[in-house]
């Protein structure tokens, strides 16, 4: 049979079409996937699996039905200082190899569902770097142009899913290596909360900040991969469970970004170092944010940038020493030079420089955190620029750091973040930006990030594809999911208003600004502070008019403890809007009206106050 590979979309969606229609074989497929990552170019894989191997895997596949394995058949990458027990761990160093009895948790839940791994991808030594280029096997060639970077440590794991390779890829970051390198490739790249995935199994870079990360061509993909992969690991004494508020429901790829308040550093905090090509592209990145509805604020962004010294100009380089102690101390000589510098410095780190570092760092967080409560999220570049490959062999340090100056604060202040694509630089290269939010926000990145790139619209990675289209539904409101619950709110719980506080503390999110039908009556309560106004429907024809509401979606389990807190004549009830849905809003009981004051004509509760 002539080859399957020609043309087919890698997303996880379009195999499993593909292979449900007949259109592709799964074995015949993933035998010229596999024969395709042995015959790359761009210095990608250290190791990939035997053909015996995957037939094994394929036997054991061809048992199973699509409807049990949600990632059946999809070829995936795993960066080589993540465990697969068919192949040795060399973290970038062959003189470190070592064999694992098993995999790696998050490489065993996603072969469960499916999912088959060809090999293990390149990397900088010991995951130290963001560059690509500190590999005894050379460095990872950018899937655009040959001659610049990939970005590191992940490299090899992010050129095989921008090159169509794999469908998803595995990698870490301690500093933002499951960032940068989906930046420079064009691809998604989700930074997890620490803790959500596993790393039993991983080669210890820092292990207290340390992160397994995926790669992939869309967010909807990073959606369904964390739902499988993020499982509590009591093996694993840095995993954490998952909250209710940030599983997959919550997951919402439409009309996320309507009403998001979105932070953004300070105009003379931003560092394109003299890129104006990504300084450009970046702005456009906020338009696009802008016209779908959300408030970009500015923030102080130095606490941030102050944190981020720590990683590598304070004592956690000493954990760097720490995660391989035993083999930097008799085999010094076989690390890379950069490298050995590098971890070398933790000699002049003592125990009383920890403790200093640690209060400092505490310091940060509550001032970052309480940067970050004013805010539903903060967007950075990813990365300020890129650099050839030459350039980063003269300076391995200096441009090192410049790749990091969004990402070093990431993990030691305990935050999410996704790396999105965001367009190409007028050297042909591609450019990203970054999403971040306080742990356990990233189904908020996801959704937010799943409509801005959408709304972009870039090819897939390397590829040429296209980027497949999101159906929207007819609705200009998304259906909740089974466990939230939209209200409608048209007073005091609007945004901007004493009361919406109740709305936010439960976990709610704004989803549009809109009308009811032209069926109702509004009415200033007496009482008060807080004011408030009644909703009434107005039955008589003609006689109602249109009123301003915002329908906020909340968790359903909060809605007990917010109806509670409801005073009469106020309550739930069902209010019609504009486009003739009807959603669960704020009701006023008749008899309240007797002294109240009829300011319908003003059309909503806030153009009433600003008239008072």
């Amino acid at each position: 049979m002539k080859t399957q590979m020609s043309e087919q979309l890698m997303t996880i969606d379009a195999l499993q079409q593909a292979y449900r229609s007949g259109k592709l074989n799964a074995q015949i497929f993933l035998k010229e996937k596999l024969q395709a990552a042995k015959n790359d170019l761009n210095n990608v894989w250290l190791a990939t699996i035997s053909e015996s191997q995957l037939q094994e895997m394929l036997t054991r596949l061809s048992t199973k039905s699509m409807d049990e394995l949600p990632l059946y058949g999809v070829p995936f990458a795993i960066k080589d200082n993540i465990d697969l027990s068919l192949l040795p761990t060399t973290a970038g160093c062959a003189a470190y190899a070592y064999q694992p009895s098993q995999s790696a948790q998050v490489v065993q839940l996603l072969m469960q569902a499916g999912a088959i791994p060809l090999g293990k991808t390149n990397l900088d030594q010991f995951a130290t770097g963001l560059v690509g280029v500190r590999s005894p096997w050379g460095a990872v060639k950018n899937s655009f142009n040959p001659e610049y970077i990939s970005g590191g440590s992940s490299s090899g794991s992010a050129v095989a899913v921008a090159k169509g390779q794999v469908s998803f890829a595995l990698g870490t970051d301690t500093a933002g290596s499951g960032r940068v390198p989906a930046a420079l490739n064009n691809i998604v790249g989700l930074k997890a909360t620490k803790g959500l995935l596993s790393c039993t199994g991983v080669v210890p870079a820092c292990k207290s900040l340390d992160c397994v990360t995926l790669f992939a061509n869309t967010v909807d993909e990073l959606n369904q991969l964390l739902d499988i992969s993020a499982q509590l690991d009591k093996s694993d004494c840095y995993s954490r469970a998952n909250s209710l508020e940030n599983s997959a429901s919550y997951y919402q790829a439409e009309n996320s970004l309507s009403g998001l308040k979105i932070g953004m550093p300070a105009s003379t905090q931003l560092e394109f170092f003299t890129d104006r090509s990504a300084q450009a592209l970046f702005e456009k990145n906020i338009d696009l944010l802008k016209q779908a509805g959300a408030q970009i604020i500015p923030i102080n962004f130095q606490p941030f940038l102050e944190a981020a010294k720590l990683l590598y100009e304070g004592p956690w380089v000493a954990e760097r020493y720490a995660g391989i102690e035993d083999f930097f101390d008799k085999e010094t000589k076989q690390c890379l030079p950069v490298i050995e510098t590098i971890i070398g410095g933790a000699e002049k780190y003592s125990a009383v420089d920890t403790f200093k570092a640690i209060y400092r760092l505490q310091a940060y967080k509550i001032e970052c955190d309480a940067i970050l409560a004013q805010v539903d999220c903060i967007l950075t570049p990813t990365a300020g620029t890129t650099y050839t490959i030459k350039q980063v062999e003269a300076e391995p340090i200096k441009l090192n750091s410049n790749l990091g100056y969004y990402t070093n604060f990431m993990n030691l202040l305990d935050y999410a973040a996704i790396a999105l694509p965001a367009g190409f630089l007028d050297t042909g290269l591609s450019f990203g930006i970054t999403l971040f939010g306080p742990a356990f926000s990233d189904r908020l990145l996801l959704s937010a990030g799943a409509q801005l790139q959408q709304l972009a619209g870039l090819t897939l990675g390397a590829t040429g594809q296209a980027l497949p289209v999101v159906n929207k539904p007819a609705s200009t409101v998304s259906s909740a999911a089974a466990d939230q619950i939209d209200i409608a709110v048209c007073g005091a719980h609007l945004s901007g208003f004493p009361l919406n506080k109740q709305l936010i503390d439960r976990g709610g999110r704004l989803v549009k600004a809109c009308k009811t039908s032209n069926n109702y009556r509004l009415y200033a309560l007496a009482g008060g502070p807080p004011y408030r106004p009644g909703l009434i429907r107005e039955m008589a024809l003609g006689k109602g008019v249109a009123i301003d509401v915002e329908v906020w979606r909340l968790p359903a389990h909060s809605l007990g403890s917010f109806l509670a807190g409801i005073a009469q004549p106020l309550g739930l009830g069902k209010v019609q809007l504009e486009d003739d849905t009807w959603v669960t809003s704020f009701i006023c009981e008749g008899y309240a009206i007797a002294d109240a004051q009829d300011i319908s004509q003003f059309g909503g509760w806030s153009a009433y106050i600003k008239s008072q």
